[in-house]
């Protein structure tokens, strides 16, 4: 059970935290242990609320955790003396250092740092970083395996960021399209649609079909709009919640051409990384194994890498696993990548170089992919906009053409 405690220490200096007892006798014994003096000594019924809205540590934050940390051991401190100066410098972060000293109140307590990590409750940690942790402590590669995890995290959200910058535009231009649509077709056309009605001739198909849409948007934008976010919803909860639909798409998606490749190459590079971490953190190949197949996004594959996993704990190949379970198959070039490195005992080498090459070739589909699509964006408008302007413009040259003659 968790207890918090405010009180003050051996040197005089007022301090709060939390410790793990079984009973407040216990807790009472353990702050007399450490030379605090408690003012205060309760259950601590904040942190169980905050155990049930636990969340995953954001990856720049984690980063900068592993990193921060790896530094203070290289330089020669201890794990809980690198926490006390985290703590100190951090405190004006209120949910992270929480963390910091439940973290530290449990080293402090003689527990290890992956038994510390593991325990908090406020946020949740990927199983590969704490047990690469619980490896790396029982090898004293702790400083190098934080710093690998710390480069790991930071070059995830480095790839997010990107792509969330290089989309920006993109959706920017999308949205003033949709915009300009709605506006030409629900205020625009129907003023000019006054014109038409007076002259009793027959208007072109084209400028019957913008006028159908426009009444048809006119009058049931409401419901429309309703119908759409309706939609959006129903597909998020279905596709967070319901599996079977969350696979099915997932599946779709593997099988799109362009965006198929990419969702491998990124699933694959990670997952190769995160493995070939593990194995150099001195990791079992079959729980390395085991524990990277937990970071797939997408269903299709964590279902196909789930079953092999299966085999490759019995002990077999992972990747004679993968040729023999049923399901979606990875790339080519992976499945066989990966039986070499296996058949050569150097499968951390092979899936490190193998997951840089999948970076690189995401890093310049991405780049051709979004430098084309601002053109294609361009190009859009400019068919809407010309369809609608041509829709307008037909009917009144034929009116003026009829009053010529």
């Amino acid at each position: 059970m968790l207890y918090k405690y405010k009180g003050i220490d051996k040197n005089g200096k007022s301090v709060k935290g939390t410790l793990n007892a079984n009973t407040l006798e216990e807790a009472k014994l353990k702050l007399k242990q450490l030379g605090i003096f408690y003012q205060s000594l309760e259950s601590a019924k904040s942190f169980n609320v905050k155990g049930l809205t636990k969340r995953h540590m954001a990856g720049v934050v984690l980063s900068n955790f592993s990193r921060e940390l790896s530094s203070y051991l290289g330089s020669g401190m201890t794990v809980l003396t690198a926490l006390k100066l985290m703590e100190n410098q951090h405190k004006k972060e209120k949910r992270y250092a929480e963390f910091l000293n439940a973290v530290r109140t449990q080293v402090e307590e003689g527990q290890s740092l992956y038994v510390a990590l593991n325990n908090q409750s406020l946020y949740k940690l990927p199983d590969f970083f704490l047990q690469s942790l619980k490896v790396a402590g029982q090898s004293g590669k702790m400083a190098e395996v934080l710093t690998n995890m710390g480069n790991f995290f930071s070059s995830q959200s480095k790839v997010k960021k990107q792509v969330g910058n290089a989309m920006a535009y993109p959706i920017f231009i999308f949205i003033v399209a949709m915009g300009m649509t709605g506006f030409l077709i629900s205020f625009v056309v129907p003023k000019i649609t006054s014109i038409f009605a007076d002259t009793g001739q027959e208007l072109p198909k084209i400028t019957q079909f913008v006028l159908a849409i426009s009444g048809f948007l006119t009058q049931h934008y409401i419901a429309i709009f309703i119908t759409i976010i309706a939609i959006i919803v129903v597909f998020k909860l279905s596709y967070a919640k319901v599996y079977g639909f969350k696979r099915a798409i997932d599946a779709i998606l593997l099988k799109i051409p362009v965006l198929g490749t990419l969702i491998q190459n990124h699933e694959l590079g990670r997952f190769s990384y995160i493995l070939s971490l593990m194995l150099d953190s001195g990791v079992s190949y079959a729980q390395a194994v085991k524990l990277a197949s937990t970071t797939f996004g997408n269903a299709a594959l964590a279902e196909t890498f789930e079953k092999a996993t299966t085999k490759v704990m019995e002990g077999n190949k992972l990747s004679n696993a993968l040729y023999l379970t049923k399901g979606f198959k990875p790339k080519q070039n992976f499945m066989q990548s990966l039986a070499l490195g296996e058949e050569s005992s150097e499968v951390a080498s092979v899936l490190f170089n193998l997951s840089k090459l999948y970076n690189e070739e995401n890093e310049d589909r991405l780049k051709l992919l979004l430098s084309l699509m601002e053109p294609f964006m361009m190009l859009f408008i400019g068919l809407i906009v010309g369809v609608i302007v041509t829709a307008m413009l037909l009917p009144i040259f034929s009116m003026n053409l009829g009053a010529k003659i």
